[in-house]
């Protein structure tokens, strides 16, 4: 009788442990998410994944589901309530797309090479800005300006047009809601892009957010100052504003030598060249570690995937009965020639060539770099800047393979998204709602913000190099690196080309114009010929200028 009680009473415990574990489940409180976008859904069951990809963590999942319901609830369940409190249907069908856009922008954007973009067409969409825009203020006292009575922006308009901007810097709302439209239609499946009203409210939301909201605000010259004042940190200096700390008198004694304060002496000496050892010890292991790391790395380069590219290659023209072959909408030709006028804008951004084994990234950093500091008009600075060039020449099959492996590891990963995240939840939703809007600083602020970052930016340059960096007049340098971003109305143009770039990265289909044969043809005809110039890419020597001839 006791072989036979055993086994029982450990099958009642087994079956008593889970009972316990499924009502710890039953009894846990439900989630926002849980609540409002998955009413349905038995207590204690888990939320469905949002990304399609299976490495994903539950936690980026989780946060990811919080943010979503969290803006469903204060942009689009204040509004439904008033017009029906009975259905709660809304929300979770607005779910039910939005995890279909997600997961179709998870593989476009898994299958798209942001080292391209990242270290090629943005640092070159920066330096086009700043050529543009010094061009255009050479210009304001000039005859170009009617004798000053043209102002900066519309000169600048006139160096970089494009069809969703005005002269004065405002934003063609159609232009991105044809756009986003466009990318629902890529994005949504044909039952869940029929229905107008969901497609309609999705695409508002973004529209809002997006070009209503965070444009206008991102492109301020007090913003840009103050995020760049944010990521500089605190300044060094700003312990010497507190008072010093008064000691009490120390008497005075006498200083004679003795073995005791030579072998104190020696002691912090072996200390602090053990400490040095391990430290460059700890340094050289890390970098062999990087070193292996980078030489070992999967991620391809743009000229690997190139080859596989599908809308860079002459193909007959698709039938317009498959979903991915569906003509464009008339309404998108405006955007496709704005895109199209974006790369024939931007000549210097290094072409991806298929016949080039290697990518140059850090052609274009360079090369921005040269153009903010105006590296190009003093000798100290410009010989550097070539000494610089040549190393990453010499190198470039380890800074293509550095580059990408930094992108990848330290910015495009799940630890930075979370942290995006996180913040935008903290900032947008302070207490689960929106916060009151932020008040922007008043005039006197901007000024403070901006000789603040003035006294910044020459404190990172150290003393004995600043008259080699920055030339003879400091001061002037420094002006001149942020004068390019304080006007707001030109601003605006390097975000919607940017904005431009990123959707041409991702739905490379948006900048075809015409029929699909002839533009993927002169599209790669126009990028491949750029390529096979051979221009010398130091900084510097600009291959295309925005200048205004007579």
């Amino acid at each position: 009788m006791a072989c036979n009680l055993r086994p029982r009473s450990t099958g009642s415990n087994s079956i008593t442990s889970n009972t316990t574990k499924q009502q710890q489940q039953q009894q846990r409180p439900a989630t926002l998410a849980k609540r409002l976008l998955f009413p349905h859904l038995p207590p204690g069951s888990d939320l469905p994944p949002l990304f399609a990809s299976p490495t994903c963590s539950p936690e980026l999942n989780a946060e990811a589901y919080d943010f979503l319901a969290l803006a469903l609830r204060a942009f689009v369940n204040t509004w439904w309530t008033k017009i029906t409190r009975y259905d709660k249907e809304l929300l979770p069908e607005i779910t039910i797309a939005l995890t279909t856009v997600l997961q179709t922008l998870e593989t476009r954007l898994l299958s798209a090479d942001f080292s391209f973009f990242m270290f090629s067409v943005a640092p070159a969409l920066i330096t086009q800005h700043y050529r543009d825009y010094r061009h255009a203020a050479s210009k304001v006292s000039t005859s170009y300006a009617m004798g000053g009575a043209i102002p900066l922006p519309h000169l600048f308009h006139q160096l970089q047009p494009h069809v969703a901007i005005s002269p004065e810097g405002k934003i063609d709302e159609e232009y991105f809601r044809q756009a986003f439209d466009h990318v629902l239609k890529s994005c949504l499946s044909p039952q869940d892009y029929t229905p107008e009203a969901e497609r309609y409210i999705v695409r508002e939301i973004i529209l809002k957010v997006l070009v209503k909201d965070v444009i206008p605000r991102v492109t301020q010259p007090w913003f840009i100052q103050r995020t760049i004042l944010d990521l500089l940190g605190p300044s060094h200096d700003a312990e010497s504003d507190k008072p010093p700390n008064v000691s009490p008198p120390s008497h005075p004694h006498h200083t004679h030598f003795s073995f005791h304060s030579l072998l104190v002496f020696f002691l912090s000496a072996v200390q602090s060249i053990s400490g040095m050892g391990l430290a460059l010890v700890q340094t050289y292991k890390q970098t062999l570690n990087t070193i292996k790391l980078v030489n070992h790395s999967a991620y391809p380069t743009v000229n690997q995937q190139r080859a596989s590219e599908p809308w860079r290659k002459a193909r007959p023209a698709p039938t317009p009965s498959t979903r991915s072959a569906r003509s464009i909408s008339p309404p998108l030709s405006s955007y496709a020639s704005a895109a199209s006028s974006t790369l024939s804008l931007h000549t210097d951004i290094p072409p991806p060539n298929p016949q080039r084994s290697f990518s140059h990234y850090a052609q274009e950093p360079l090369a921005m770099i040269s153009e903010l500091f105006t590296m190009h008009e003093r000798f100290a600075t410009s010989a550097v800047m070539h000494t610089l060039c040549m190393i990453c020449a010499a190198t470039t099959p380890f800074m293509d393979r550095l580059l990408t492996h930094l992108l990848y590891t330290r910015i495009l990963c799940t630890s930075s998204i979370l942290f995006v995240l996180r913040l935008s939840k903290r900032t947008l939703f302070p207490n689960g709602y929106p916060g009151p809007p932020p008040i922007d600083p008043t005039p006197e602020e901007q000024i403070i913000i901006h000789q603040q970052l003035l006294r910044r930016l020459r404190e990172q340059v150290p003393a004995f190099l600043a008259p080699v960096i920055l030339g003879s007049s400091p001061e002037r340098t420094v002006e001149d690196i942020i004068s390019p971003l304080c006007e707001a109305a030109c601003n605006v143009h390097l975000a919607v080309f940017i904005m431009d770039a990123l959707f041409l990265s991702i739905f490379p289909e948006m900048g075809v114009e015409g029929s699909a044969v002839n533009a993927d043809v002169n599209l790669a005809e126009r990028l491949d010929d750029d390529g096979e110039d051979g221009e010398d890419w130091a900084p510097g020597i600009s291959r295309t200028t925005s200048t205004m001839t007579p």
